[in-house]
């Protein structure tokens, strides 16, 4: 496994500066409150904002990895979301503090010769980095950006001056043409994308799994678990032994039972709750994996995924 550990750094930062970015979209710079360096990130990570009580969001780092003074995001406010967008938009000013966590990388990218990269509205933010990264490493790269409308679609103006750079509003030209731009792509390409939901069913459906790696903001639906009826889980750390029934997850068993777990989107998005696996078939749940991830069985995400078997003994 390449993933990062469930060993979560947790600090206060304080937003430097705030700007907007597009119709909607924000910018923060957050900085250590005393100047302190920040911990070294690679392109596709993100950070955990807990924003207040229990509400946790994860932003991707939009910045320069090699700027260790500052961390970069920038979220765009849903007026249909649970809260999180909205609470940064309203509350986080220079000069505010916010506890983070990270950062954590599930969208790492891997070396190539070429690279093909496909962002849909906000989901611009993790993608740009990994573009600095390939043309630093001097491997080709082609970039289409979709959005609703070049208002609403951050940091376009920026990438619209270079010829590798398709900027692609809705409004003006349509869906994204997705079979031209994977049918031009050469071999040994690989295919990053990261965006909603229907733009990444629809490159999926035209993509090979091997070369393509996905980033989601909402989780992929896994159909019925492989097991109907309860199973059990053994915590190694204890030795206990707990029963997970039908409808409950691994994770509110584990927090019911007193055993504190770092979690999040409690959904299988995030990777906040990712547990290594020491024996026992997982039935993998989450919208992280890639194939040759949940078939190594090492790790798992308790808040969405569950045993193949009558046992699981996890690393907790």
């Amino acid at each position: 496994m390449t993933r990062s550990s469930t060993v979560v750094e947790e600090r206060k930062l304080v937003v430097h500066s705030r700007a907007r970015a597009a119709d909607e979209v924000i910018t923060l710079d957050l900085r250590d409150p005393d100047g302190a360096e920040l911990p070294s990130w690679t392109p596709g990570a993100h950070l955990d904002l807990v924003l207040a009580g229990d509400l946790v969001r994860q932003y991707s780092l939009c910045g320069d990895p090699a700027d260790r003074t500052t961390w970069r995001i920038a979220v765009l406010r849903e007026p249909g979301g649970r809260g999180g967008s909205a609470f940064v938009h309203d509350e986080l000013h220079p000069g505010a503090t916010i506890l983070v966590r990270g950062p954590r990388n599930h969208f790492p990218l891997h070396p190539a010769p070429r690279y093909l990269f496909i962002a849909g509205g906000i989901g611009i933010t993790p993608i740009l980095p990994m573009v600095a990264a390939a043309e630093a490493a001097g491997a080709e790269w082609r970039l289409a950006y979709g959005g609703r409308s070049r208002a609403s679609m951050a940091f376009a103006r920026d990438l619209g001056d270079d010829d590798r750079v398709t900027v692609w509003p809705q409004d003006e030209r349509g869906l994204l043409d997705l079979d031209a731009l994977l049918a031009e792509a050469a071999p040994g390409t690989l295919v990053y994308c990261c965006g909603p939901a229907p733009l990444l069913a629809a490159v999926e459906e035209r993509c090979p799994p091997d070369v393509l790696h996905l980033e989601r903001f909402t989780p992929k639906d896994a159909g019925p678990p492989l097991l109907s009826g309860p199973f059990e889980v053994e915590l190694a750390g204890s030795g206990r032994t707990l029963t997970v029934p039908p409808g409950r997850s691994i994770l509110d068993v584990v927090e019911e039972a007193g055993v504190p777990v770092l979690s999040s989107c409690r959904e299988g998005t995030c990777g906040t709750c990712e547990t290594g696996v020491l024996a026992g078939a997982v039935d993998h749940r989450d919208s992280l994996l890639n194939a040759e991830e949940r078939a190594a069985n090492d790790v798992m995400f308790i808040c969405v995924s569950r045993a193949a078997g009558p046992k699981l003994v996890l690393d907790l």
